[in-house]
């Protein structure tokens, strides 16, 4: 089974029935080791869901780690706009920490369960590999995920570190954003609204509709072209250019700045217009065409696939930071289309640029939890005085009369 390796989830879970857009699905009657756990489970993504039963079985990994290892494991029954036509893959293998885990943090995650029976570090790399080339569906360019550590052939010059913010997503500081070498400009608080995360299942470049917005405008106004249809820019449109023509060079470089270990320094990530305007594969027979490799979103800045091809990413959930360094495989026509610099002075940027208050799903239920005991507490005392036979009279004036309106918390954050 071909397996989605996605550091923004944390269910591991493959096609259980047949399904008109896999191939291949995991039949569980011709397991004899797997057991069903008869739990429900649901995942719902930013794009497609599915539906599935939780249960456990043995694997076993046929490079590096030796041995039989068991696991959590989903078997998918029903999905939506999860498995689509042309697409390659059969599953999903979430990575991310288990606070994101479905239906509760209970569920073990298929790399907690691997560092606690294979006795390997708690850190996992990945190098995904797709620079320049045709966007097929199919998501066969190949890459390496390594699993308890990090493979020196992988990547070039040196891993740059920053912290990881909270543990639930891989959630890290952007600091700023620059489009051929300007500053955009905003407040750091913008490119951090409400997070910012590692996200390898997501395959673009996801930015907060302000920051989207500064950024096109900001591509449109230093490209070398003068005209460009805003349908290009929202995703609904192609732009097409003779087939001997690169038209990678009218746009500009971008760059994301990342707080470093050290608090006081950041380092930037930068793509090529060859990470950001990519391909699509069988349009038209003279004419090659491309896509914006970036689009907005309503929660999160997201540092997809599009940016992800450009590095080699270290998970090293034990010192708990995220690390960035070139790939040798983020080359067109030879040369490459990823830069990392640095270090950089964060005198120019706010001490701290991620809000305080993290509005996901573990905290709120703390929280709802919390205010429902305090007032169950309160209903309990006034119960308790209304069965007290009073003492005295009292005769209530105009004063003593409390208009009090309240009402459930109607909505949660994720």
């Amino acid at each position: 089974l071909n397996i989605l390796v996605d550091t923004g989830s944390s269910n591991f879970a493959v096609a259980g029935v047949p399904d008109p857009d896999v191939t291949s699905y995991f039949n569980t009657k011709l397991s004899s080791t797997y057991k069903s756990q008869g739990i429900d489970v649901t995942v719902k993504y930013s794009q497609g869901s599915w539906t599935g039963v939780l249960g456990t079985d043995v694997i076993t990994i046929p490079k590096g780690i030796y041995g039989s290892y068991t696991i959590n494991i989903a078997t998918i029954l029903e999905s939506e706009n999860f498995f689509l036509p042309g697409v390659k893959w059969h599953g999903i293998l979430g990575l991310a920490y288990d606070a994101l885990a479905k239906p509760s943090s209970s569920v073990e995650t298929f790399f907690d369960s691997l560092v606690r029976q294979a006795k390997i570090p708690n850190i996992f790399s990945l190098q995904m590999c797709g620079a320049g080339l045709p966007v097929s569906g199919s998501g066969t360019n190949g890459g390496s995920l390594v699993l308890g550590g990090i493979e020196r052939s992988l990547y070039k010059g040196d891993i740059w570190y920053t912290p990881i913010k909270e543990e639930w997503y891989y959630q890290v500081e952007i600091l700023k954003l620059e489009v051929g070498g300007q500053n955009l400009e905003l407040d750091c608080r913008e490119y951090n609204a409400d997070k910012a995360i590692v996200d390898s299942g997501t395959t673009l470049l996801r930015l907060p509709q302000k920051v989207f917005s500064a950024v096109v405008q900001a591509i449109a106004r230093t490209s070398l072209i003068q005209e460009f249809s805003s349908g290009f820019w929202t995703g609904s449109q192609l732009a097409c250019w003779d087939k001997t023509e690169r038209p990678w060079s009218l746009f500009p470089k971008l760059s994301i700045y990342l707080r470093d270990e050290n608090s006081s320094r950041s380092f930037r990530i930068s793509i090529l217009p060859q990470l950001y305007i990519q391909p699509i594969l069988g349009i038209g027979e003279n004419l090659q065409c491309y896509r914006f490799g970036i689009s907005s979103s309503t929660n999160a800045l997201v540092i997809g696939a599009t940016v992800m091809e450009g590095f080699y990413v270290i998970f090293d959930r034990a010192q708990r930071r995220v690390g960035f360094a070139v790939s040798p495989c983020a080359e067109v026509d030879g040369s490459p289309v990823s830069e990392i610099e640095g270090p950089f002075t964060t005198a120019d940027v706010a001490s701290n640029c991620v809000s305080s208050v993290s509005f996901h799903e573990p905290v709120l239920w703390i929280a709802s939890y919390a205010l429902m005991s305090l007032c169950g507490i309160i209903l309990l005392v006034l119960i308790i005085l209304l069965l007290i036979p009073p003492r005295c009279q009292h005769r209530y004036t105009d004063n003593d009369v409390v208009n009090d309106e309240s009402s459930l918390v109607r909505h949660r954050w994720k």
